[in-house]
């Protein structure tokens, strides 16, 4: 899939444009995805960086990074994506404004969204005002139940089986290998520490089966209380894999929750939960 953060790197040609934010490109996201594909054109999508939220001063966690978020568009067929920067300017455009900076010049014929879709000064623009303007447009309806705040409000409790149904997979968890306190390697565990952008939604702390660089992982999500830890971390034991994960971004799914994190009463007992935790995952199965 070809991206471009501006309209003109893409080029005028007939498009059928799928336009919103797509954070976590859940079943309600896939489902305009799938009609911006059936509309005929060039397959576009058209998303914001940063969230719009997040430019107007709100607090926002994210279930999906802007490098995650175009992978899953690019792995529903999208030819091509367009990432608009949000910021005050763009804000204050009124809908007529916004078509002409944005959609008209990448010769938009087809706009396809949610019926919730909402853009420009003052969320005044819709779908019907783009029909006033020109475009063919295209309501998706909404997919009951299915939001990026209710996935969210599922993953801050753990119930990570119940965000997949609303994602259509697995959820995850995304950042960069950076160095740890090598305690895992120690107890005979070694484990991939994740840095994770201060903007992405962590799941509920606790030990989760799942996987990540095709592998089985026991993954642990919290501030290590057995040695009394205070910063929250995410680290993923990657079962049957040796290798160097240092600097690499990594993208670590989450299967099941298997318990919650806790101190033990020796190191012994820590390492035995550790071993039960491992055969946990090895025997767990996609949620989907």
């Amino acid at each position: 899939m070809k991206v471009a953060r501006d309209p003109a790197e893409l080029g005028s040609r007939p498009r059928a444009v799928a336009i919103g934010t797509f954070d976590g490109v859940h079943l309600g996201h896939r489902r305009v995805l799938e009609a911006a594909l059936a509309a005929g054109g060039t397959s576009t999508v058209v998303t914001f960086d940063p969230h719009p939220r997040i430019a107007l001063g709100y607090d926002v966690e994210l279930l999906t990074t802007l490098d995650r978020r175009l992978e899953l568009i690019a792995e529903a067929g999208i030819e091509e994506a367009l990432v608009v920067e949000f910021d005050l300017e763009l804000a204050r455009l009124g809908p007529e404004e916004f078509a002409d900076a944005v959609l008209r010049p990448l010769g938009t014929e087809v706009v396809v969204a949610g019926a919730d879709f909402r853009f420009g000064r003052g969320r005044s623009g819709d779908l019907t005002v783009l029909g006033t303007l020109g475009f063919e447009t295209r309501t998706v309806p909404l997919v009951e139940g299915v939001s990026s705040s209710t996935a969210r409000d599922l993953l801050r409790a753990g119930e990570v089986e119940r965000a997949s149904s609303l994602l259509g997979r697995p959820p995850e968890v995304e950042g960069t290998v950076v160095a740890g306190d090598a305690r895992g390697g120690t107890l005979g565990f070694p484990t991939a520490n994740l840095r994770v952008a201060q903007d992405l939604l962590v799941p509920a702390n606790g030990i989760y089966a799942g996987a990540a660089e095709g592998h089985r992982a026991a993954i642990s999500i919290g501030t290590n209380p057995h040695y009394g830890g205070q910063e929250r971390r995410v680290e993923a034991h990657l079962l049957e894999f040796s290798g160097d994960l240092y600097g690499r971004r990594l993208s670590v799914q989450l299967w099941r929750r298997l318990r919650d994190e806790r101190a033990f009463e020796s190191e012994e007992a820590l390492v035995d939960q550790i071993g039960r935790d491992v055969e946990d995952a090895r025997r767990a199965t996609p949620p989907l």
